[in-house]
């Protein structure tokens, strides 16, 4: 399984947030780094796809919900 990790670099530290920002929120993905300036090429932050949640399914007993 590959690992997909989306990155942002920008010269300041409110624009790599906000676009850190639209980045979850068009890819559904969740910050993996702040926005930091520790690597010397202005900010730079990162974000990883959300984990996927399975929907609850009735168990084999039919009788209850488990997460399946």
């Amino acid at each position: 399984m590959d690992d997909v990790v989306f990155m942002v670099r920008a010269k300041s530290r409110a624009v790599c947030q906000r676009e850190l920002d639209r980045i979850c929120l068009l890819l559904d993905a969740r910050p993996a780094t702040l926005p930091t300036d520790a690597a010397g090429t202005g900010w730079v932050a990162r974000a990883v796809p959300a984990p996927t949640t399975k929907a609850p399914t009735r168990d084999d007993s039919g009788r209850g919900l488990s997460a399946g």
